[in-house]
């Protein structure tokens, strides 16, 4: 059973008439345990739409969202998913320990719990020591991954990224992006990520879902063959190269894309 399952989903927003947009269209895909997935397209092309249409942020117009074989809703009430968006959004006043804990509060889940929880969360994305330090003490780095933590606070089968390393520097955004394939391999959580970039695309996915200008289509899916674990040669390889090229062109074919 697949994970996520999408079948024919449109998104319309505004009411009939010269206002109305067509975000999404036609939009089928299956995601399976364990996956990584990163949707990319050009800007307002409906990426973020689609990640918010399968946490049930926001609904479809037409068709349907399963997550864990059960519907978008049931999905979101059962929490099989964490989201982590472009901004770590997190609370000023609470340390990193306490904002980590805090689906776990909102849970029931007993004082011990969340305090053991969010300590093996912290050694988790190397963060461990930092559990009494508040949000301004840390860069942004270190924010996002104090955001990861806390999104897997649960342990979520499903967590969707809304680029969450788009506003760091490409250092640090290299260094995060090796660091979430290391928790994603040891946790085997199945991640669907939004990224603008196509070298960030290709070292990070197993397939790379490449969509048209609005209204947003999957006009082609590219399996990502690199070997695992994916490393700093990695970037080097000719074959990181070709799929880099092989992305680019897709998206080059897609309706409005300027590369």
């Amino acid at each position: 059973m697949a994970v996520v399952s999408i079948s024919r989903v449109n998104k319309i927003f505004g009411k009939p008439g010269a206002n109305q947009t067509i975000a999404l269209q036609d939009i089928d895909l299956e995601i399976e345990q364990g996956e990584f997935i990163s949707l990319i397209g050009p800007s307002g092309c409906g990426k973020s739409t689609l990640l918010r249409i399968i946490g049930d942020l926001i609904s479809p117009t037409n068709g349907t969202v399963q997550v864990n074989g059960k519907p978008a809703p049931q999905a979101r009430v059962d929490r099989d998913y964490g989201i982590v968006f472009q901004a770590p959004v997190l609370f000023d006043w609470r340390t990193v320990e306490r904002n980590v804990q805090l689906p776990l509060e909102i849970m029931g889940k007993s004082a011990e719990e969340r305090t053991r929880r969010a300590n093996q969360m912290l050694e988790l994305v190397e963060l461990n020591g930092f559990q009494k330090h508040y949000p301004y003490q840390l860069s942004g780095g270190m924010q996002q991954r104090v955001s990861i933590a806390r999104a897997l606070s649960f342990h979520p089968q499903l967590l969707l990224m809304d680029e969450p390393f788009g506003a760091l520097d490409e250092i640090t955004r290299e260094r995060l992006n090796a660091e979430l394939l290391d928790i994603w391999s040891r946790t085997k959580t199945t991640i669907v990520f939004v990224t603008h970039s196509i070298p960030e695309a290709v070292f990070l996915s197993t397939r790379v879902v490449v969509m048209s200008a609005r209204p947003g289509r999957i006009t082609e899916i590219i399996p990502i063959d690199l070997p695992q674990p994916r490393v700093f040669e990695t970037r080097e390889s000719p074959r990181y190269y070709e799929l880099i090229t092989q992305v680019r062109e897709a998206l080059r074919g897609s309706e409005g894309m300027k590369v």
